[in-house]
């Protein structure tokens, strides 16, 4: 069948690690006093063609742990590499992907210190992305191209007050995209990859005219799966425009993005060691789905495809998004020490995923609701089960900001409407053959058929006030939030079977979430220390209410936190770093775990309220150019140690028994306890840049019982850049750059779906893989 028609809808590390902490411990001694007087500079020298800027790397005058990745940074990255694998390179972050760019959007995964992807809070130029759920969220990688971006700004434990996000905990991540240019011309890239990989950018640049200017890119990717058969296929977007004026500037912004992919498992360690006897004999981690259709054994008489291995023939998992944002910025000064921003924005989302669903669980769903749902039809072997997903958010935002003698007040305000829906059957196909076509008037049996709501506002009061010459910045604000939840319609199987509806709605609010933080500035370092506390809107909040038969549900609680922090940041001519050292506990904690539903391919995840979780930690930033190496050589260094453990247990009640998990003192799964990134760039002459890079993550608990557990691995990645001001006719800036990931083709478990206890599922992380991509402005 034609799927096609669909789209619309560890000691290795320590040789790169040890010079930059050593620099930074002398430069708190007389080593680094002595090279300021040496060279008499006001300002930080530390520059490279891929370093970031000095003074936004490590945060400097912020009173919580920030750093960024500027735009010299992000583009030695592989050209596609999604907005999310970026932030692999900050500490704290250890990101799992499926595959080198990050594409695969259920391969991804997040964690940093206590908190994962969906309790981090995203923002694009002032735009809150909201929920960074798969279905119906809206996570940053399908917003952002690398090459219109300007830098990323991430707080690992407390974003600034200011910042709108019910989704956050503490931890903020802001993209930032690229003004239009001041001259007409543009960009264009070719990239070439393992797996067939092709993509191809282009962004145009009207220039500046009376104020006004412009520009608009389009990008579009196409590979094969590193893993079974199938292709992932992208194109992505973008546009800006804006009027630059006396007093300010007024900018419109858009992007679209299109995605369409095959779907690839992920399997337990006992498939991926070959030991759980799988039927197609699959093991490793080029464990996928099958290409071909066996001849299977069939399990109901007369039912030639009734076997449910059928389920794993590759053509019935897939997934495809649409999404499209608008938004508009104003930044105004509205009097000499008062200045207005403000954005509204609309996002407007539709997609859908598939799975092969088994006879035998198919029948068992059809005679649970044949005889209350009408027009349903008995399954005829393999079933098509279809997830369609559609929805609506849209907001605005609003600050002002008064400067008087030593203080700075902020205010503001943030306004959001999120409205989804989601609609989940599952139909025969032709004959129940996996080569069949889904014949969409055959229902077998319905799953969902809900819309929930999210009304969120957000207030804030924040005052900066300078003292001691300047030496001493304090800030002291608040927070108010509240979000208002509504889920209305049938949200599971049971829901059709018992002829209910559910109709729920409960609110979420904190109108007192207090930040304090202060930073004192001594000689070129900075002390600087911060206590915050967050709510966030429930994880998975829709998810929460699925699995029970009633509709009288009890409202999980929303989830709360306190963090401290407490660090130190230096800039120096030759290098800078940022230590800090935290400790976040949690209250009402959500933890996400995942099983397979029997006969399907399709994993769900199920949400359970594991009370409360601490977790303490030391990051490490830091970058250096010695002068003995005549600067051409450079070395920078994130490392992160993290202890999260839950503080309770919970119970798990059934129609027969009570289960009781005992959790106090266990790890939480999937946060490692070591992240390492490290890497040495050289410039040996001007048209040229290299650089080894190296990333440990340590060894990773899969589930909550801490039965079980994955081994740590280090990666070593390499690019080459070349032809820096390289020029023919019409064309600037020719350049040739080479990425290699993972060059010794290291083989690793990465992506966990986490499980209460037992065996957990996995996604590999890829072979080693190698681009190259041409590039020019003109």
């Amino acid at each position: 069948m034609n799927y096609k028609a669909f789209r619309g809808v560890n000691r290795g590390n320590l040789h790169l690690i040890t010079p930059i902490i050593l620099a930074s411990v002398l430069g708190l001694g007389g080593v680094a006093q002595a090279q300021e007087a040496k060279n008499e500079v006001d300002s930080v020298v530390v520059t490279g063609k891929r370093v970031s800027e000095a003074a936004i790397a490590v945060g400097t005058d912020q009173a919580t742990a920030t750093v960024s990745i500027t735009r010299e940074a992000l583009l030695s990255a592989p050209a596609g590499i999604t907005g999310l694998k970026m932030l692999e390179s900050l500490p704290g972050f250890n990101v799992q992907a499926n595959d080198a760019l990050g594409m695969y959007e259920f391969g991804n995964s997040v964690t940093v210190r206590a908190f994962n992807f969906q309790q981090v809070g995203f923002l694009l130029d002032n735009i809150p992305m909201g929920r960074s759920d798969q279905f119906g969220g809206s996570p940053i990688y399908r917003y952002v191209d690398n090459e219109n971006l300007l830098r990323v700004t991430a707080s690992s434990g407390a974003g600034d007050v200011s910042l709108p996000s019910y989704a956050s905990l503490g931890p903020i991540v802001d993209y930032f995209t690229q003004k239009p240019g001041e001259s007409p011309g543009g960009k264009v890239s070719q990239t070439f990859g393992e797996d067939n990989l092709t993509r191809t950018f282009l962004r145009l640049e009207t220039g500046e005219h009376k104020g006004w200017s412009a520009y608009a890119s389009g990008s579009v990717i196409n590979s094969d799966q590193w893993r079974g058969p199938g292709t992932i296929d992208r194109e992505h977007y973008e546009g800006k425009i804006r009027w630059k004026f006396e007093t300010g500037e007024l900018t419109f912004q858009t992007v679209h993005n299109d995605y369409f992919d095959y779907d690839s498992p992920s399997f337990t360690i006992a498939q991926y060691k070959g030991t759980a006897n799988d039927i197609y004999g699959r093991k490793g981690r080029d464990f996928g789905y099958v290409g071909y259709i066996a001849n299977l054994p069939p399990t109901s008489s007369g039912l030639k495809y009734s076997n449910a291995a059928y389920a794993q023939y590759y053509k019935f998992g897939l997934n495809a998004r649409s999404d499209h944002l608008y938004g508009v910025n104003l930044d105004k000064d509205l009097g000499d020490n008062l200045r207005f921003t403000g954005t509204v924005y609309y996002e407007k989302k539709d997609g859908w995923g598939s799975s092969g669903v088994g006879y035998d669980t198919a029948l068992t769903y059809y005679n649970q609701q044949r005889a209350v749902v009408t027009g349903l039809n008995a399954p005829l072997g393999l079933q098509f089960g279809i997830s369609q997903i559609d929805g609506i958010r849209k907001g605005a935002t609003g600050k002002l900001s008064w400067t008087f003698g030593d203080h700075k007040i902020e205010g503001g305000v943030w306004y959001e409407d999120d409205d989804y829906h989601q609609l989940s059957n599952t139909y025969n196909v032709a004959d129940g053959s996996p080569e069949g076509a889904p014949n969409f008037s055959q229902p077998v049996y319905r799953t969902r058929n809900y819309t929930s709501k999210r009304d969120t506002w957000e207030g804030f009061l924040k005052d900066t006030i300078v003292l001691a010459d300047g030496k001493l910045k304090v800030d002291a604000g608040f927070r108010m939030l509240s979000v208002d939840y509504q889920m209305l319609g049938k949200r599971n199987r049971e829901d059709f079977r018992f002829s209910q509806t559910a109709n729920l709605r409960t609110t979420w609010e904190d109108l007192f979430l207090p930040q304090v933080g202060a930073v004192y500035t001594i000689g070129r370092g900075q002390v600087f220390t911060s206590y915050s506390e967050n709510m966030s809107l429930p994880r998975g909040a829709d998810a929460v209410y699925y699995t029970p038969a009633t509709t009288n549900v009890p409202t999980p609680k929303a989830e709360t936190s306190k963090n401290i922090e407490l660090g130190y940041r230096a800039n120096h001519p030759t290098f800078n770093a940022s230590i800090v050292t935290y400790y976040t506990s949690f209250k009402n904690r959500l933890q996400s775990f995942s099983e397979y539903l029997p006969g399907t391919t399709s994993l769900e995840t199920y949400y359970q309220n594991v009370g409360g979780v601490h977790a303490y930690g030391l990051e490490f930033s830091g970058q250096w150019k010695p002068e003995a190496l005549g600067g051409k050589i450079y070395f920078n260094t994130n490392a992160s140690y993290n202890k999260s453990v839950f503080e309770d247990g919970f119970s798990v009640r059934s129609a027969t028994a009570v289960t009781n998990y005992d959790l106090e003192g266990k790890s939480v799964p999937d946060f490692p306890e070591i992240a390492i990134q490290a890497g040495v760039t050289f410039e040996p002459v001007e048209w040229a840049v290299i650089n080894l890079s190296t990333r440990h993550i340590s060894d990773r608990y899969s589930n909550f019982m801490n039965n079980e557990k994955t081994k740590g691995y280090t990666l070593f990645n390499m690019y080459v850049d070349l032809g820096e001001g390289f020029n023919y006719g019409a064309l600037k800036d020719i350049k040739a750059r080479i990425n290699v990931d993972n060059i010794f083709d290291k083989d690793y478990l990465g992506t966990i779906s986490t499980v209460v206890t037992g065996a957990a599922n996995y996604r590999p992380g890829p072979h080693r893989t190698a681009q190259i991509t041409l590039s020019a402005a003109f």
